[in-house]
């Protein structure tokens, strides 16, 4: 399959705004729908296959459809890593069947969400003038069984309630919903709007001359639908209908302004990202769907079916443990088919991929002229942004230092482990982004703030007027210049961060941040200095929650505040590091002394530091000539050093720093 190339912001709204299609191919006669005697029988089903729906609508089976020959094999033969063929009974082998690990998903769980359905209607509430659009946007990914089927019979529109009382809706993003997807324009699809190819299931396997061929038999005599190579299915483009998302935008008064705004656009990031093509291509499967080299009949029932190799795992691992937790803690009252112990296991899997597979990050203890200072720097390992996806996500960055008697010097980014707030945060709107901490009110924060007509911040999706803030770190190879800048742009003040995804030659795409602690003036005591920095990760941050908790009487939102209340939202952190360092040279400070770095700088932008406001400086090139003079009323300045060569910095206090470039 051709890939398809990134799209701007108006294609964006194009693909928003098109028509569905279905595509029919039915390569057999389609079952009858289940009369009222077989749908008893089905129900009484239910419990063999876990709790999975295994009746049809107008388009998909249940995912317990799928588990009768994906699933667990009682025979010991399928769905086990390292398979042979003729295939032999291995009770002891490693169980990989991909309905389990799918079951304890997100993707699996999407209509069952329990923040999932209060926010549907906490932006229903707030304007129902539209709530036929909004359920049915909302609808199409968390509910796409139900949704396109209804739209399929030529529904309009397919509501909330639709779905929380539609047993196939309930199944989630389940099998056919990613593996009916039609190949043709995908990749092109976005804000939920998906086709379908009726009666075909696509899959991995078959497409190479020398490969063992499809055996399409199985599928088709038992449920009717016909199995065939799709290449998209190891593809980004797959993800990309419901990974990134565009919502018209309202004003106060719920009336449709005729702008658009991008509510999320992980498909795009990752366009714009050095995983795309190239040597470090991966595509998003790579992550989310791990392949194992263990071959795996992947079929039960058919003794003749031999392995396969590579195998993907339907981990559909993401970042969102407050939900998993959710959800586990609550199986019985959410209806869901997972059990506790399966939710544990996307837990452990969830963290894991935090924990491994997100940042890399690093510390260093500087000391120049009496002034000491913290260099954290975190290097982006996701293939896309980070925090991605919903844009409640936050991450942020923890300092702490301690004397050698343990003694609190200065503490960035502390939380309170209780309600999940970070301190001093409570009553600040949002917090802009700092390349430079002087004060340790201030935090570093990785976020998407949406913002409404007026320019206030604002969690209503359909309020959401522009981007006030995007300074989530960007993968490796991000760019300015490509082609979905648009739909990733980097918000706010983020852009003048020196070394903000820019590397030490200043070019882009290094997927880094650098922050710079500077420690509180008076600290002049010689002995041992403990830093321990940390990095947390919070999907459902307190303030973002908050404004759609104080609705009253809504029995979803009220479902939600008690499920809430009693799992505090703690955040996860996703890296660490500390260092001990033993100090000997801090003097005590004469004057009014400067710092720079970094000095010599490589593109030219530099940062000047003082423990006191600089007041007039002027900026002397070697030849004793001034170029810049100004006034700065801060302790910190910027400059941008003109040319290759060295200068002069004084102050009014008489300070002299010598700067290279």
């Amino acid at each position: 399959m051709r890939r398809a190339s990134g799209l701007t912001l108006i294609a964006f709204i194009i693909a928003m705004t098109s028509g569905m299609a279905l595509r029919m191919e039915a390569f057999a006669p389609r079952p009858n729908v289940h009369p009222h005697d077989e749908w008893v029988a089905a129900f009484q089903r239910n419990d063999a296959l876990g709790g999975l729906p295994d009746t049809i609508n107008a388009l998909f089976y249940g995912s317990g459809k799928c588990a009768g020959c994906h699933g667990e094999d009682p025979n010991d033969l399928a769905s086990l890593a390292g398979q042979t063929f003729p295939m032999e009974p291995m009770p002891d082998a490693w169980d990989v069947n991909v309905v389990d690990d799918w079951r304890s998903s997100i993707m699996a769980n999407s209509t069952k969400d329990p923040f999932w359905r209060a926010k549907v209607r906490h932006e229903v509430i707030t304007n129902p003038g539209h709530a036929a659009e909004l359920e049915d946007k909302c609808t199409s990914c968390h509910a796409p069984v139900g949704h396109f089927s209804a739209h399929h019979e030529g529904a309009e529109y397919y509501s909330l309630l639709e779905a929380l009382t539609d047993s196939l809706a309930l199944d989630g993003v389940n099998c056919a919903v990613c593996h009916q997807q039609d190949p043709e324009g995908i990749g092109t699809r976005f804000s939920g709007e998906m086709t379908f190819v009726e009666d075909t299931i696509f899959g991995p396997y078959g497409g190479g001359k020398d490969e063992y061929p499809v055996q399409y038999q199985p599928m088709q005599n038992f449920i009717g639908f016909y199995p065939m190579y799709g290449q998209h299915m190891t593809e980004s483009e797959s993800c990309a209908a419901c990974h990134s998302l565009v919502t018209s935008s309202v004003d106060l008064e719920g009336e449709y302004t005729g702008e658009t705004v991008i509510e999320q656009a992980t498909y795009h990031e990752w366009l714009n990202s050095a995983y795309e093509s190239g040597p470090d291509q991966q595509e998003c499967q790579g992550c989310h769907v791990p392949r194992i080299d263990d071959p795996v009949t992947i079929a039960s029932g058919y003794a003749w079916l031999q392995p396969r190799s590579p195998f993907g795992m339907h981990y559909f691992v993401g970042a969102n443990t407050h939900m998993l937790r959710m959800l586990r803690n609550n199986v019985d009252s959410l209806g869901l088919s997972a059990t506790e112990a399966q939710f544990d296991s996307t837990i452990e899997r969830t963290l894991a991929m935090l924990e491994e597979q997100t940042l890399d990050l690093q510390t260093a203890f500087v000391m120049d002229d009496g002034i000491p200072r913290i260099e954290v720097t975190l290097i982006n390992k996701a293939g896309h942004k980070f925090p991605s996806g919903y844009p409640a996500r936050r991450a942020w960055v923890e300092v702490k230092v301690t004397g050698d008697a343990g003694e609190p010097i200065f503490h960035s980014g502390a939380w309170n482990p209780t309600t999940g707030h970070i301190l001093g945060q409570e009553d600040v709107a949002w917090e802009q982004h700092h390349d430079i901490i002087e004060d340790e009110t201030d935090v570093v924060i990785y976020e998407l703030v949406l913002g409404d007509i007026n320019g206030d911040p604002t969690t209503l999706l359909e309020r959401a007027h522009a981007h006030l803030k995007d300074n989530r770190l960007t993968p490796k190879g991000f760019s300015t210049s490509h082609a979905v800048y648009d739909t990733t742009a980097i918000v706010g003040a983020a852009n003048e961060d020196p070394n903000f995804n820019l590397d030490n030659l200043g070019a882009e795409g290094s997927g880094s941040d650098r922050i710079q602690y500077l420690l509180p003036e008076g600290w002049e005591t010689n002995g041992l200095l403990a830093v321990e920095c940390n990095v947390w990760y919070q999907s459902l941050p307190p303030k973002w929650v908050a404004p759609m908790l104080e609705l009253q009487g809504d029995s979803l939102i009220e479902g939600f505040r008690t499920l809430y209340s009693e799992l505090a939202p703690m955040p996860e952190r996703v890296a660490t590091a500390s260092l001990e360092v033993l100090v000997d040279d801090v003097r005590e400070r004469e004057g009014t002394p400067l710092t720079a770095w970094p000095n010599p700088t490589r593109h030219g932008q530099i940062n000047i530091g003082s423990p006191n406001p600089i007041g007039h400086y002027g900026l002397f090139d070697s030849g004793g000539r001034q170029i810049e003079s100004g006034e700065c009323t801060q302790s910190l300045l910027r400059l941008h050093l003109p040319g290759n060569g060295q200068y002069l910095l004084k102050t009014e206090q008489g300070s002299i720093t010598l700067l290279r470039y």
